[in-house]
């Protein structure tokens, strides 16, 4: 029998300043703080390895595209698909789901409307880093960069904005766990919520802070910032193993998931576990980068 009385009552307010109908949202606030809290490492990060400075604006620039982009189109490609009343045939195949994204793209732009996946950001981060190693960094013999250099100091600015933006959900009281009887569980007042549930957005930010901790603490004290590849596998596997876990004690984000053996979130949480796990291999088995970024210009 579960206890309330020993639960946290949640009832905060998600809107920081009303406006009208509307105003400024906890949630986008701390989305805003979160993506200039990174800038800010990756100023600091690129400053010790000698880095132009007009690096750290050009790749946050791009990023910022990448990760809001990429957590919209991941949203509604792999969280907005409900059982309709009027499925379509397909030559053999008749599709029960409807998806009003894609029936309507127009709707993606509604993004005040809430809807972000932090599976679709990675992805429209990874997409970004590409192109940008492509167009910016991979035609400049000159610079010892590469995909992976880029992520190995991107992904440590990553995770203060994702505990930031497990925070913008705590405040949003969505994405939460099952019931539980622990002691910290939170009854959601304002998504309805009458017995005490698990917290996982803090648990989520428990484990952010802990690869922000660990991969920075690595890049500065150890040898792990010349092995291409390491911080960033680590990051995987930190982030999307634990997010894994986590999952089973989460509520499904949507209907569809109700008789996944896997559900959405655990499915697009896999290729990321086995990348890290490769990325931390080839590490190990390849040579030390070059400490110095510029060539001649570097510290030595």
């Amino acid at each position: 029998m579960i206890n309330s009385l020993l639960a946290i009552t949640w009832d905060v307010d998600p809107i920081l300043i009303h406006i009208g109908d509307g105003g400024i949202r906890w949630y986008g606030l701390l989305w805003a703080l979160g993506l200039y809290l990174a800038y800010l490492i990756q100023v600091r990060l690129y400053k010790r390895d000698n880095c132009p400075e007009e690096w750290p604006e050009m790749i946050f620039l791009w990023m910022a595209i990448g990760v809001i982009v990429g957590a919209r189109l991941g949203h509604c490609w792999f969280y907005e698909w409900h059982l309709t009343n009027d499925p379509i045939q397909i030559f053999a195949w008749t599709i029960n789901y409807r998806n009003p994204y894609i029936e309507n793209p127009f709707l993606l732009l509604k993004i005040w409307e809430g809807g972000l996946s932090s599976h679709g950001g990675a992805i429209g981060l990874i997409v970004a880093g590409y192109f940008l190693n492509k167009t910016q960094f991979s035609k400049r013999p000159e610079y010892h960069t590469s995909f992976n250099w880029i992520f190995d100091r991107l992904v440590i600015g990553v995770c203060i904005c994702g505990c930031l933006i497990r925070l913008g959900n705590l405040m949003n009281s969505e994405i939460y766990g099952c019931q539980t009887d622990m002691p910290w569980g939170f009854i959601f007042v304002r998504d309805g919520q009458t017995v005490p549930c698990h917290p996982t957005q803090i648990y989520e930010m428990l484990y952010c802070l802990v690869a922000f901790v660990i991969t920075w603490c690595l890049f500065w004290y150890t040898e792990a910032r010349r092995r291409e590849g390491l911080l960033f596998g680590i990051f995987l596997i930190i982030i999307f193993a634990t997010r894994f876990g986590l999952e089973f004690i989460k509520n499904d984000q949507e209907a569809f998931e109700a008789n996944m053996l896997l559900n959405m979130g655990q499915i697009l949480s896999i290729p990321f576990i086995i990348w890290g796990i490769a990325l931390i291999i080839r590490a190990y088995m390849r040579p030390l980068t070059p400490e110095v970024v510029l060539k001649g210009h570097g510290k030595k």
